[in-house]
């Protein structure tokens, strides 16, 4: 037997309807705020992360899958959505369209990484994009859309965390209090953090060892060596999320785990699955339409997994409803009756009702206990004596009652 891969899993039939009530709840409020669906590629040239999330990141380092194909080219899995729709917002020429842009996807990633709860080596992410616009109210517009999406879902109990880390500006001042920091610690830092100290500092904040989180506590503060600018644009941001009745709180230990990110990050925390874990993070990447060959533009957007959102819903008592059941099933009584039921059953789908009839040939009493299993609200024999009078007995079948209706008007029975 050909086994699944480690760190990838099935969506099975009974469980597919999760995804799709979760789904179906992303699309209307990506309707409501304006969002238009971007689909790319699933695999893109190697350069596009190297140069968009950042060779000292986790993901470029140690997680991303990397291959050259028959053309002799570095192509590389997306392991996340950004780099992505910057590289088609450049090709395409979006910047030439109304902005800002606003757009989300829902797309699988792949990571090499160890499976963990929620976090499969290929999951799926919902993203939200919005490039055109450096104010920030489009800041918040990203947080109040995630909220939003976990707000139809049902989902509470969730706390938003903020942060600002900084622009092109005041960036390279805090880097060096950051490492001027980190250089009396040296001797305790993990080796990774060694080698990130001279290359991107800020990265040192976002480290999971334990010695290493110990160190960070008393780090210098990212909202504390913030320029003028990156203040007022915090500071905005704080009043607009006040004004919407959004509660926040600043967490200076917030830096995101991809390079591109400059300013505003987020992220929404939950205790719901165990161990405090992240739901959606984001925040503004002005630098990265630049850095991967367009020209200079404001960004910001967050990410947020669908397998950890499938499970913070269910750890938190949200009945994901699946795909609703049967509206009906129509059980033939012999073979000569088929043929009816086949055609019954497709005039009830033509009707936009759910309809079930027999596929496999099988006796009335099985086909009865097979409606029951796949949930029909309803049932309908048909034997000869339904096909002469042109009358059929309805079932209800969670109470068992029956009522008499003529059978080219059973459809206006089902409620």
């Amino acid at each position: 037997m050909i086994n699944i891969p480690k760190g990838t899993k099935d969506v099975l039939p009974a469980e597919s309807g999760k995804w799709h009530f979760i789904e179906d709840r992303i699309r209307a409020v990506a309707a409501v705020f304006g969002l238009k669906e971007i689909r790319t590629p699933t695999f893109e040239h190697t350069e596009l992360f190297l140069r968009g999330v950042g060779e000292t990141t986790d993901i470029v380092n140690k997680e991303m899958y990397t291959f050259i194909d028959k053309g002799g080219r570095s192509i590389t899995l997306k392991p996340e959505g950004t780099a992505g729709v910057a590289r088609a917002y450049i090709e395409a020429g979006l910047s030439e369209s109304a902005q800002p842009v606003k757009m989300y996807y829902l797309t699988p990633v792949f990571r090499y990484e160890r499976p963990q709860a929620g976090r499969l080596r290929e999951h799926h992410q919902f993203g939200v994009e919005i490039y055109g616009s450096a104010s920030p109210l489009a800041d918040a517009e990203a947080i109040l859309i995630a909220k939003a999406v976990f707000d139809k879902i049902g989902i509470t109990g969730l706390s938003l965390r903020i942060n600002n880390i900084g622009c092109s500006e005041c960036r390279p001042h805090y880097n060096q209090t950051l490492v001027a920091y980190y250089e009396s610690k040296i001797d305790s830092l993990c080796p990774l953090c060694k080698e990130r100290l001279y290359k991107n500092p800020l990265r040192l904040l976002d480290c999971k060892e334990a010695t290493c989180i110990k160190i960070n506590k008393d780090a210098p503060k990212t909202l504390e060596h913030l320029c003028a600018n990156c203040e007022e644009h915090h500071a905005k941001l704080k009043d607009t999320l006040t004004a919407v009745d959004v509660s926040f709180a600043e967490d200076s230990g917030i830096v995101r785990g991809l390079d591109y990110y400059t300013g505003t990050v987020f992220e929404f925390i939950t205790s719901a699955i165990g161990a405090q874990g992240t739901v959606c993070g984001g925040g503004r990447y002005d630098n990265l339409v630049a850095e991967v060959g367009g020209k200079s533009t404001p960004a910001v957007g967050f990410g947020m997994g669908l397998e950890r959102l499938i499970m913070v819903a269910e750890a938190t008592g949200i009945a994901l409803k699946g795909d609703n059941p049967p509206d009906i099933y129509i059980a033939p009584q012999g073979k000569e009756l088929y043929l009816l039921a086949y055609k019954l059953t497709n005039d009830l789908r033509a009707l936009e009702l759910k309809a079930e009839t027999d596929l496999v040939e099988r006796s009335v009493k099985a086909q009865m206990r097979y409606a029951g299993k796949i949930g029909a609200r309803y049932a309908v024999v048909l034997g000869e004596s339904e096909r002469a009078t042109g009358l059929a007995r309805v079932k209800k079948m969670d109470d068992g009652t029956e009522q008499e209706v003529e059978i080219n008007q059973i459809a206006r029975i089902i409620n």
